[in-house]
Formats: structure tokens, sequence, C-alpha cells
């Protein structure tokens, strides 16, 4: 008999003691719950005081409820004011900013047609000084072409004075008739009279620069004593209740 077989003859052994066991044990027998002797049990008044626990207890919940119920509208009515008085200073901080922007933008303006005033004024006053200054180029043209004309006449006439002065010194030569001494003489004559002429040039220049040179000396004294006297002028306070 091989291992297997033994160990399956062992278990069926024991499974039929087992089985004969149970067998000599006594069942129990079932009966129905007696009633207590004594006072007699009173089912309506357990379902009463039932229906009263429960009536309490759904009362409780009922209260637990409403009073849930009352805090979260507490708590949704302090939101709705939290709300509105954000809302009401978020109006007014907008309202500020409003009347700042608007401020703002009125001062610009303000300023913009202040510009535009100087700016008008500035080419008022510019256009009547070019009108000044062409009136006085006007002026200045006119007074020059004026005493253009006048050096003109004078001119003229210091050139037509010279011309007579001329006339009437250079005299005719008539050297048709003459022989060769007469043209000899006639010729030293006109160079003596050259020769004097040239003389007179000389000395009438010299005298002009000599005239010039004491115009500038006496123009230079002039302005040194403007000078001092400016700061002289200029130099004057009082000291020690003297003007010094």
């Amino acid at each position: 008999m091989s291992d297997t077989e033994e160990v399956e003859q062992v278990e069926e052994e024991y499974e039929e003691e087992e089985s004969q066991e149970q067998e000599e044990k006594p069942k129990p027998r079932l009966t129905a719950p007696k009633i207590p002797d004594g006072d007699k049990v009173d089912f309506d008044d357990i379902q009463k005081k039932r229906q009263n626990k429960d009536l309490v207890e759904l009362q409780s919940l009922i209260d637990t409820h409403f009073e849930a119920r009352k805090k979260e509208e507490e708590d949704i009515i302090a939101l709705k004011e939290r709300i509105e008085k954000r809302r009401a200073e978020r109006a007014e901080q907008l309202r500020v900013r409003a009347e700042k922007e608007k401020e703002r933008q009125n001062r610009l303006a303000e300023e913009k047609v202040r510009r535009e005033e100087q700016d008008a004024m500035r080419r008022a006053e510019d256009d009547m000084k070019k009108k000044k200054a062409l009136s006085s180029m006007g002026a200045s043209y006119s007074s020059y072409l004026a005493k253009a004309d006048q050096k003109r006449g004078k001119k003229q006439t210091a050139r037509e004075q010279k011309k007579k002065i001329l006339a009437d010194r250079r005299k005719p030569l008539n050297v048709d008739h003459m022989n060769d001494d007469k043209l000899r003489e006639k010729a030293k004559e006109m160079w003596d009279w050259l020769y004097q002429l040239e003389s007179e040039k000389f000395e009438m220049g010299e005298k002009l620069k000599k005239q010039k040179y004491e115009i500038t000396t006496l123009r230079n004294r002039i302005d040194q004593l403007q000078k001092h006297s400016k700061k002289a002028a200029g130099g004057k306070g009082k000291v020690g209740g003297r003007w010094k």
C-alpha cells in the first residue's frame, strides 16, 4: 500500500468518527419566548414612547437644520453686505478717479489754450516786428535813395564845377601858326604850369592827411573823456553820509 492510500484511509476513518460523535450529541430544542410573569406589557405605551423619542430626535434634527439654515442665511446676508460695501467703495474710487481725470483734462485744455494764446501773441509780435523792420527798411531805403540821388546830384555838380574850372584854366593852344621857337616856349610854359599843378596837388594831399590825423586824435580824446566820465559816475557811493 502506498503512502497516499494510507493518508486517504486515515482521513476516512477520522470523518466517520466525527459523524458518530455528532449523532451521539443531544440536539437543542427550540421553544417560543415566554412572557415574564407579573404586570401586563403595554405595547401601546412602548409604541408611544418610541414615537415620542422619534419625534424628539426629529425635532432636534429640524432645529439643527433650521439653525444651520439661519446661519447660512446670515452668512449670505453678510456676504451680500460685503459685496455691496466693496461695490460702493469701487464706485467711489471710480468717481474720484473720473474727477481727477476730468480735472487733468481741463488743466491740459487750459494749458493748451494758454499756449495757443501765447503763440498767437508771439506771432503777432513777430509780425509787428517784421512790419516795423520792413517799414524801417523801406524808410531807410527811401532815405538811402534820396541820399544817393543827392550825392549823385552833388557829384554831378562837382563834376560840372570841375569841368568849368578846367575849361577856365585850359586855354586854347593855337599852335598852328607858330614856328619852332614859339612852340618850344609854349611847351616850356605848359610844363611849368603842369609842375605848378602837381605841387598844389601834393600840398593839398598833405594838408588833407594832417586834417585827418587831427580829427582822429580829437575823436580818441573825446572817447577817453567819455569813458572816464562814465566810470566816475558809476563809482559814486554814499559813505558816512557823504557821496564819494
